[in-house]
């Protein structure tokens, strides 16, 4: 096994020489093995163990044994002196309640986050974790049971950012044999016998019956994976060529072009694929926008995607696209993207201010546009004769560079019906023979 693993990692992890290696350790089986092929490869490494005190006594028990069992190991070569370990304590029962979330997904957020704070203090370059081909077996199935796409089909990666899985390469029997034949002690942790977890089912019902009917299960599973990885190369191809067809990526924000995506049959998939890195899981809210009248929108934690005429943009929620031109439609009476508008029909007017102004309906030419200022801009300030230098009038309202910056203009054929917020343009107001009145409202 020694030797499997320095190959494997001279051709496939090369790059994990003279690295300085952080190793996930809780003290079962897997991640004792892996501390001690580490050790036997004079690998540069810490140690990293999470106390989730979930078990009582028994958690405690495994923080000591730990301890022990890395303080035992004998220094290692180049004078590196003894392995550092960290130690931390997590309050997860109590967070998972505070947070109404799984024990699983708690923990899970909890341990990486503190692993990801140690790479950044103390200059680790990666987290090893002792992932097996065993593990990435009940993986498969449980995102095969929960319903999954190509992505989850594929095992566990053997990196993820900074996460790697030399142990990938072999079955839990290999590893239980290295440690039986090289004295290596480790911790049982209680709760994996309990079949209260689907991974538990899995490994103890359902795996075993598999391997009864295929005795080679881990052998085609291996070539299994390999087969779907190949499938997703092409799909990542794929996806990446049409993307270059009709996304274009502005400063700010990511354009996406209807007209050309909607010319593929799989137009969904594409954009679905697209879309999950940007935390996006609502998927019949992304198809039904591809119909949607403009200014519909769909958001993640982290991101907005608005329909916007023949174009889907996306940007972050933080921030609106500056440099974007956005539409509205007839019939549109609400604008959340890039800032609050309502409009009516109503029958006469009422208080007139900067936030509201009321224009003849028939003198617009519909769809209206949102957009940012530009030099050259000019209007026709209500109440004053003729026009005006946008740049001017700024001037004279003593604008900031911020003010200006933030300026939006309601335009109706690129002639400004609206210094939003600030001056209505006379070429739009109601008269005395105006039939149909619209009132439109700027809500801070």
């Amino acid at each position: 096994m020694l030797k499997k693993l320095q190959n494997h990692i001279n051709l496939n992890l090369s790059f994990l020489k003279e690295k300085k290696l952080l190793l996930a350790v809780s003290g079962g089986i897997d991640s004792m093995v892996l501390v001690h092929l580490c050790h036997q490869l004079e690998l540069d490494f810490a140690v990293a163990h999470c106390n989730f005190q979930l078990r009582g006594n028994e958690s405690d028990d495994d923080e000591k044994f730990v301890k022990s069992q890395i303080e035992n190991l004998s220094p290692r070569a180049q004078s590196r002196g003894k392995i550092p370990l960290f130690t931390q304590k997590f309050e997860t029962a109590t967070f998972a309640k505070e947070q109404k979330l799984s024990i699983q997904v708690v923990a899970r957020k909890l341990r990486y986050d503190w692993f990801y704070s140690l790479l950044a203090n103390h200059n680790f370059d990666f987290i090893l974790t002792a992932h097996h081909l065993d593990d990435s077996v009940e993986t498969f199935l449980i995102n095969f049971t929960r319903g999954s796409g190509l992505d989850g089909l594929t095992g566990i990666p053997e990196q993820n950012d900074k996460i790697v899985r030399p142990l990938l390469i072999f079955s839990r029997n290999e590893i239980e044999t290295f440690a039986q034949e090289n004295n290596i002690a480790w911790r049982e942790d209680s709760s994996n016998a309990s079949d209260k977890y689907l991974r538990n089912k899995l490994r103890h019902d359902v795996i075993p019956i598999l391997k009864e009917l295929n005795p080679s299960l881990l052998s085609s599973f291996e070539n299994t994976i390999k087969n779907l990885k190949q499938s997703q190369s092409l799909v990542d191809d794929a996806s990446k060529m049409v993307y270059d067809k009709v996304a274009s990526e502005e400063e700010h924000h990511t354009v996406f072009d209807l007209t050309k995506l909607l010319k593929y049959s799989n137009h969904q998939a594409y954009l679905f694929r697209w879309l999950a890195s940007f935390g996006f899981a609502d998927w019949n809210s992304i198809s039904d926008i591809l119909i949607a009248q403009s200014g519909k929108q769909v958001l993640s934690k982290t991101h907005i995607l608005l329909k916007n005429r023949n174009t889907l943009l996306l940007f972050p929620r933080q921030q609106t696209a500056d440099e974007a031109i956005f539409w509205i439609e007839k019939d549109q009476v609400e604008i959340k993207v890039p800032l609050n508008l309502s409009i009516c029909n109503v029958s006469d007017i009422s208080v007139q201010s900067t936030n509201v102004i009321f224009v003849d309906e028939e003198k617009l030419q519909f769809p209206l546009t949102l957009r940012k200022w530009n030099e050259g801009d000019v209007f026709y300030p209500l109440g004053m004769k003729g026009k005006k230098k946008l740049s001017k009038f700024f001037k004279d309202e003593k604008y900031s560079l911020l003010d200006k910056s933030n300026a939006w203009l309601l335009c109706s054929n690129d002639q400004i019906v609206w210094v939003i917020g600030k001056r209505q343009d006379e070429r739009f107001k109601t008269t005395a023979t105006t039939k149909n009145i619209l009132q439109i409202n700027y809500i801070e």
